[in-house]
């Protein structure tokens, strides 16, 4: 199974990039090739001006197109996903997300903007042809705890959130197993 993670954070380390990091921990058992896409890392211009022409674009397009699973992971501004995601999603095609499962992940200062998931991001998901979307996750500030190695720490709560969502992907005999808790979340490259 190919996956995708589309990381909208605009910043190298985030906590969105150690929450679609944690992840795609959790889904190597059933992953035949994981790609991620760093938006931040796509021409500035040609994402703006929607080049779709340009061939990192076009390769990042491809990438999102051969999978059959899209973890999309993007910080919260202001009650509304990054500006970085919403120009990427306005690049795909109208069925872009059909036929695939997606799980938006987003993370943001407080609970205060869960419903960002619900309310801003699913619909544009499923707009784009998404119709297996599965429980997104969010996590605040407090749920991935700065660690002294530049890394972030998920809380129990954070990862057993993100078990329940990511059950429908793995075999059944997994899905018995405790979720692994407590460890340190690299910094994103």
């Amino acid at each position: 199974m190919k996956i995708v993670g589309i990381l909208g954070s605009p910043s190298a380390s985030s906590r969105s990039s150690s929450l679609l990091q944690l992840s795609q921990s959790q889904l190597q058992v059933v992953a035949t090739r994981f790609h991620t896409i760093a938006l931040r890392d796509l021409p500035a211009e040609a994402l703006l001006h929607a080049q779709v022409q340009h061939p990192l674009i076009q390769q990042a397009l491809q990438e999102v197109q051969d999978a059959q699973v899209v973890l999309v992971a993007t910080p919260i501004y202001k009650a509304s996903y990054s500006g970085l995601l919403k120009a990427f999603l306005d690049l795909l095609p109208q069925d872009g997300l059909r036929h695939k499962t997606v799980l938006p992940l987003a993370t943001g200062g407080s609970i205060a903007h869960l419903l960002a998931l619900d309310y801003a991001l699913k619909p544009v998901l499923s707009v784009l042809g998404a119709r297996d979307i599965l429980d997104g996750v969010f996590a605040t500030d407090a749920q991935l705890v700065p660690h002294a190695s530049g890394g972030y720490v998920p809380d129990d709560g954070l990862v057993e959130r993100l078990d329940r969502a990511l059950r429908p992907l793995r075999p059944a005999a997994l899905n018995e197993a405790p979720p692994a808790a407590g460890r340190v979340l690299a910094r994103a490259a």
